[in-house]
Order: C-alpha cells, then sequence, then structure tokens
C-alpha cells in the first residue's frame, strides 16, 4: 500500500505558498529496544522526518489554520506515543490559538512495537479533538490512503466534514491482518472511499488537487460571520388565503421547486454533506453548509424529487437530519430545515429500524437545539416525517405549502369512511398556510405569484431572501440555551382556554 503525496507534499498543494509553519518539536523520548531504534533510524533517513506526523500551521486562501498531517513512509504512519503526543499538542494548541484544524490522516493504526500504552494514546487524542470541537472550532478530515485502525478509530473519524482521497484504503482492520486472522481475503471494495461515501460515512471523495479550495469553501461558511444587523421590513403576505384543496393540488406538482432548486437559486457557498456519518445516506434529505444572504446555516431539507410511493422518507433520513441538527450546535451555526415530504415510509421495514424512536429524537433536539433554528414549510407537510424537523425559533410557509397528520385523503378515509371528502375535511382541518400563520404555527407566509411551479427561480429567490430575513432575526447572542419562544408555541396549544 502507498500513499499518492508525503505530507509535505500535501501541505505544500493545499497551503498558500510558503505560509507553511512547523510547530513540531522533538519527538518524546520512548526509550526503545535496539531493533525498534533501527527502525526509527532508517525510517528517518528515508522521509526525512523525525516521526510520523507533521503538525503546524499556515495560510489558506489567507485564512489561519492548523495542519496534522501523517507521513505514511514512516513506518507505515503508525501512531506510538511520539506521535500522539505531536497529534495531542497541535490540538490543543489550536484549540487556545481559536485555529480551525485541517486533519489528513494515512496510517496504518496503532504502532505495534510500543503496544499497548500507544493503543490507549487513542483516548488522550479523541480528547484533544473532542474539547477542541466543543470550543465551536472547525475541525475537517482529509482520509488519505491508507487509512486504518486506531487512527481512523478516533482522529480519522470524528470530523465535521470528512473527505477522502480517490480509490483510498479507509477501514478499521487493514485487509493483511484480516487475511492472516481469517485465512481468506477481505471482500474487495467495501474499504474504498467511494464505497464509504455510499454508505454515509464520507462527505465527498476528492482528488488532493482540489482538497484546498474545497476546505476553504467550507470554512468560509463556518467562520465568515456577519455582523448582527436589524432585519430588513418584509415583505407583503399573500391578500387572500388560498383554498386549501387547490394548495394540496400545487403543492403536488412534479415542477414544483425543491430544496434543490432552493440551493441552487437563493443560495451561495454550497457545501454538500452526505449521510448520517453512522452508515446511513439517504436520497430523501439533502445536508449542506450554505450562505443565504450571505448569512451561514447549516441546511437539513426535505428533497420532493428523491421520494415516491416506491421509495419513500425512511428513518435513514431522520438519522442524517439529526446529524445536521448537531452540527449547528457544534458549529454554533443556524439550523435551517426545509420540510417537503408526502409522509414517512410506512413499512414493516421502517418499523423495525425505528421511524417512530427517531421522529421523537428529531422533535426532541429541534426543541431543544441550543442554536437559532427557521423552518420552512416549502411543500407537502405530512405525518411524522414532516413535524420532525418544524419546530424552530421562526418559521416560514410557502402560500401553498400545508401541514397535516396525514395525506388529506387518508383522514378523510378515516372520518368519512372514503377519501372522496379529502378536499372538504382538509379545509376543517386547517391545514393550508392561511389557517397556520392565524394559530401562530408560522410566522411569515411567502407569496406565490400565482404558482411556484411556474415562476422559474423567482419563488425560490424570494424564499431565499425570507430565510436570509429570519437568519439575521435569530442572530446568535451568545447564550447557550435555546430560546423560550420555541416551545411556547406549541405549549400554548394545550394552555386551558
Amino acid at each position: 500500500m502507498e500513499t499518492r503525496d508525503t505530507a509535505r507534499e500535501l501541505l505544500d498543494r493545499t497551503l498558500d505558498a510558503g505560509s507553511h509553519v512547523s510547530w513540531d518539536e522533538a519527538p518524546l523520548d520512548v526509550d526503545p529496544d535496539p531493533a525498534y531504534a533501527d527502525a526509527l533510524t532508517r525510517a528517518r533517513a528515508a522521509t526525512g522526518c523525525d516521526e510520523a506526523v507533521l503538525t503546524g500551521e499556515g495560510r489558506l486562501h489567507g485564512r489561519r489554520v492548523a495542519v496534522v498531517a501523517s507521513e505514511f513512509g514512516f513506518l507505515a504512519g503508525s501512531v506510538g506515543l511520539a506521535a500522539a503526543a505531536r497529534i495531542v499538542a497541535a490540538v490543543e494548541r489550536a484549540t487556545a490559538e481559536r485555529l480551525p484544524l485541517l486533519a489528513a490522516p494515512a496510517s496504518g493504526g496503532t504502532r505495534m512495537q510500543e503496544g499497548t500504552p500507544a493503543f490507549v494514546a487513542m483516548a488522550a487524542i479523541t480528547a484533544a479533538v473532542t474539547a477542541h470541537k466543543a470550543a465551536g472550532l472547525p475541525y475537517l478530515v482529509y482520509l488519505r490512503h491508507p487509512t486504518t485502525g486506531g487512527v481512523l478509530a478516533s482522529w480519522g473519524s470524528l470530523g465535521h466534514l470528512t473527505a477522502a482521497e480517490p480509490g483510498a484504503l479507509v477501514g478499521f482492520l487493514g485487509p493483511r491482518v484480516y487475511e492472516a486472522l481469517h485465512g481468506a481475503p477481505f471482500p474487495e471494495g467495501v474499504q474504498r472511499a467511494e464505497n464509504l461515501q455510499r454508505h454515509g460515512l464520507v462527505d465527498a471523495v476528492l482528488p488532493p488537487d482540489r482538497l484546498r479550495d474545497a476546505a476553504g469553501l467550507a470554512l468560509d461558511v463556518l467562520l465568515d460571520r456577519p455582523d448582527p444587523a436589524t432585519p430588513p421590513p418584509p415583505p407583503a403576505e399573500p391578500d387572500s388565503p388560498a383554498p386549501v384543496w387547490d394548495s394540496v393540488t400545487r403543492s403536488r406538482r412534479k415542477e414544483r421547486p425543491g430544496v434543490r432548486e432552493l440551493l441552487r437559486h437563493a443560495a451561495s457557498h454550497v457545501v454538500r454533506l452526505r449521510g448520517s456519518g453512522e452508515g446511513e445516506a439517504s436520497p430523501a434529505l439533502v445536508t449542506a453548509l450554505a450562505r443565504f444572504g450571505g448569512r451561514p446555516c447549516v441546511l437539513v431539507g426535505q428533497d420532493r424529487s428523491r421520494q415516491s410511493a416506491e421509495q419513500p422518507m425512511g428513518p435513514d433520513a431522520l438519522r442524517e437530519a439529526r446529524r445536521g441538527m448537531r452540527l449547528a450546535a457544534e458549529l454554533r451555526l443556524p439550523l435551517v430545515t426545509v420540510i417537503d415530504t408526502p409522509g414517512a415510509a410506512l413499512s414493516a421495514d421502517a418499523e423495525e429500524r425505528g421511524t417512530a424512536g427517531q421522529i421523537a429524537r428529531c422533535l426532541a433536539e429541534m426543541t431543544s437545539l441550543a442554536a437559532p433554528t427557521v423552518s420552512v414549510l416549502l411543500g407537502e407537510g405530512t405525518g411524522g416525517g414532516a413535524i420532525a424537523l418544524l419546530p424552530a425559533d421562526r418559521v416560514l410557509c410557502a402560500q401553498h405549502a400545508w401541514l397535516a397528520p396525514l395525506p388529506p385523503e387518508g383522514a378523510s378515509a378515516i372520518v368519512h369512511r372514503t377519501p372522496d371528502r379529502a378536499g372538504e375535511l382538509a379545509e376543517a382541518q386547517g391545514i393550508g398556510s392561511a389557517d397556520l400563520r392565524a394559530r401562530g404555527l408560522v410566522d411569515r407566509v411567502v407569496p406565490e405569484f400565482g404558482d411556484a411551479a411556474d415562476e422559474d427561480g423567482a419563488f425560490c429567490a424570494r424564499m431565499g431572501e425570507a430565510i436570509a430575513r429570519e437568519l439575521a432575526a435569530v442572530q446568535p447572542s451568545g447564550d447557550a440555551e435555546p430560546p423560550a419562544g420555541r416551545a411556547a408555541r406549541y405549549r400554548r396549544l394545550c394552555a386551558a382556554p
């Protein structure tokens, strides 16, 4: 197994020219036995490095960043106590100096010559990275070929965002070790970067020459915070309420813009993320870092174009949504949720994978999240899959969006024993935007001039402006607690008259 770039080559191509400054001090003395001491000497001569990691700082598009990069040529990039001490010191310095941290591991894992002490040092590295993230500082990871063992199982798997080198071997157990233990080769392709991206463990697969711009774009969203400002006055809302059944019909048009169109027409600096980080990636959900009107956020949106009767939104999408919620809290960014779903999956598989529990956990996190939140009812809003992303400090609603416990046809079948009275029941249930606004369940209705599906990008631009105004209104105040008004909105529904 060979790495494509040395650690120095990767840093040279990623950081601004001439900006790298080493933080490395003489390695910790681990008192090696003669054979190990000889291996260290040969590794130093072959690589020009004194240990298996390089640490330091540099500029990335002019922005000061901290870096930790493995040198695979030094004893397969393995981490012993000296390398671990260097990583911990660098992470702690980055935290103390409030620098974002870019980590680029390439390693066979724990250094076997040092045994259990080196193995347990995984905990020290993990604690340092966790403290860095708890300080609200970005931690970006670029997994290089190969990254395995204790390195992947500690600092390699904790990134807010994680990219991997094309074709990189990335896995917990190295294939040579697996074959030695089990007498058969590990299945081909499982431990490759592209497969991990398909399974939601890696956000992107990027060649090294794209890392610089990708990391720079992510840091632009994460770190460039606009000054608090009084939001501009909102535009007028629709003059008259739309007939509810008319809204239901319009919301189901195939041509109606969804979250992808919203990002394309109304957002900038879009960095797409992928998956829950825990082995799931749902096509029904879009997660991204983005800016609306220059204001950064984490966006979690239900994708109407990737949901159907054959492929409904499952619990994997809700687990991915919860990753977005955690990112917003950790990075101290506002969260924007976009609701547009005909409903969550109703199947034996969805039951066994815990749909109801995921809805409950989304509701719990949305109501308690220590980050400003804006929810957008963009189209269909059916059932638990919709309400899972609803509780927020501010709620926007497209004129023809709606929110209901069941599709109106299903509700009519329950109440009237026929789906044919769906329009009548939808009106009675108050599922349309005007009724939601009157009850205080949404804060503002964004008009559609005719039908959003016929407005090209104009409706999305208008919704994007509304999102930007609300992001300005919920600008973080520095408090660690969610605003009391978020839960109070729904508590009022349960108050005695």
